[in-house]
């Protein structure tokens, strides 16, 4: 696109803009910046599909599109759209939705028939052709008694075919080239520069069904046998698999980066491929609003997820103290309807090790007790322990349902490994919370998000159009 195109563009973008401003109101601002109704009218509706079970209201939706605002704004003003791995992410995704309209069929088209015109450019006037061989191998660089009883052999075989034998016959029991053997002695399809040169210019010489004289290549000895020639098929044949072959390769990728690389070119050092993807994104967003919601959506979502991460999730799994404090504060939240067995279920080869087994961990925090296990039991080529370790209930493993909780269950004797034991101890109740770790960690997220989302609705102020609100969806 040259700098006047580009100019033209962005001048007519910026009407666009004023058109649709004046049809798309704003609906909201979030800390000063607008939100038009195109917008919250995409997200509402992507949201409370026929097929979503907690479908909400207009004005229930709200709140939670404020807070969904407020977070992508907290994460602009962390300036998290400015990592880079933010944006090589986002405009992986951004390209991938505006490269597809920069080729169309046409210039797929086009491909399609260059490629078929080198094609028969490459396979000259002679075009195509198919022959069949008999070979007798001599390597150049064999003995001379063993190249003379190859041409000997090579010979002796076309006097018998001069004298009537079949070709295709003679050539399924003597011929050296095993690939063309089985099939009568009969090559693949091919064209001028497939075959050595000593061959190739002894096949197109001879009419279709004539037969050579011995000849030598490279590899040895051939007899051969002109089967038929034939031109390239025409275009309107071949177009729809050389069309398809193109497909499969990537040639619509390979049209869209000559075309940004031509762009970029005439532009005179004026853009970057990235630049000119940028600009063109703007235009194209600008002509189509859904196309817009979607990069918007994408661009936000991004964002949303790296700002939650660092002020919520991987914030609350970290808080060991938190997670503790909180469980504390909450413990009959977390009660258990039925006992729990924290410990292990293990199998070992040696009566020994049952005991073994148990004073190695009996020490340990629980938590350490994989890693002792491993290192103490199965650090060889040797596995000497089968464990299962983990906070049990009942019907959670048939050998703690038979020791701990006096179950009338069958055990099944594990191969090699005949001793079976448990260790650990019954509990009526989480001690602490590393036995109820995940539902601790989601509420005490909830907990920060909350607190955060409060924090964030005072740092920003929220203003909603209650005027437009009531036109959503209510409108042409």
């Amino acid at each position: 696109m040259k700098i006047k195109t580009i100019l033209a563009a962005l001048l007519l973008g910026a009407t666009a803009v004023q058109a649709q401003t004046q049809n798309d109101p704003v609906i909201m601002t979030i800390n000063g910046q607008p939100v038009t109704r195109s917008e919250f009218e995409y997200s509402y509706n992507k949201n409370n599909t026929d097929g979503v079970i907690d479908k909400k209201s207009i004005d229930e939706y709200v709140d939670l599109f404020v807070n969904y605002k407020l977070k992508v704004q907290a994460a602009l003003d962390a300036q998290l759209d400015t990592l880079s791995s933010f944006r090589k992410e986002f405009a992986t995704y951004r390209d991938q939705q505006i490269r597809p309209s920069l080729v169309t069929d046409a210039d797929v088209e086009k491909e399609a028939r260059d490629y078929y015109d080198n094609l028969v450019k490459q396979i000259g006037p002679k075009g195509l052709f198919t022959c069949s061989h008999i070979l007798i191998l001599a390597s150049p660089d064999a003995e001379e008694a063993v190249r003379e009883a190859a041409k000997n052999r090579i010979d002796s075989v076309y006097t018998v075919i001069t004298n009537g034998a079949d070709f295709a016959e003679v050539a399924k029991n003597v011929s050296q080239d095993p690939g063309s053997a089985k099939n009568g002695g009969r090559l693949p399809l091919a064209t001028k520069g497939y075959f050595f040169k000593e061959f190739e210019d002894a096949a197109l010489a001879l009419k279709d069904g004539e037969i050579s004289k011995p000849i030598l290549s490279p590899v040895g000895y051939h007899i051969i046998r002109m089967e038929g020639r034939q031109d390239v098929e025409p275009y309107d044949t071949l177009g729809p698999r050389i069309v398809r072959y193109l497909e499969s390769r990537g040639v619509r990728d390979k049209i869209v980066d000559e075309k940004i690389a031509a762009e970029v070119a005439a532009s005179n050092g004026a853009l970057t491929a990235e630049t000119y993807m940028d600009q063109l994104s703007a235009e194209k967003e600008a002509q189509d609003p859904e196309l817009k919601n979607l990069i918007r959506e994408y661009h936000d979502g991004l964002l949303l997820f790296e700002v939650c991460n660092r002020e919520v999730w991987e914030k609350a799994a970290q808080d060991e103290a938190g997670l503790a404090q909180y469980f504390k504060q909450n413990k009959k939240k977390y009660k258990w309807d039925a006992p729990r067995f924290k410990g292990i279920s293990y199998h070992v080869k040696d009566a020994k090790d049952v005991a073994a087994v148990r004073n190695c961990v009996k020490k340990l925090p629980f938590d350490q007790w994989t890693e002792k296990l491993r290192t103490e039991f199965n650090n060889d080529s040797i596995i000497r322990i089968r464990v299962k370790k983990g906070i049990f209930k009942e019907g959670d493993d048939a050998l703690v349902d038979n020791k701990i909780f006096k179950k009338d269950t069958t055990v099944t004797e594990m191969k090699d490994y005949p001793f079976s034991a448990t260790y650990g101890k019954k509990l009526k109740a989480p001690e602490d919370y590393t036995d109820v770790r995940g539902l601790v960690t989601a509420d005490y997220q909830e907990l920060l998000e909350k607190a955060w989302v409060d924090e964030l609705r005072k740092k920003y102020t929220v203003v909603v159009n209650k005027d437009v609100l009531a036109t959503v969806n209510k409108h042409d």
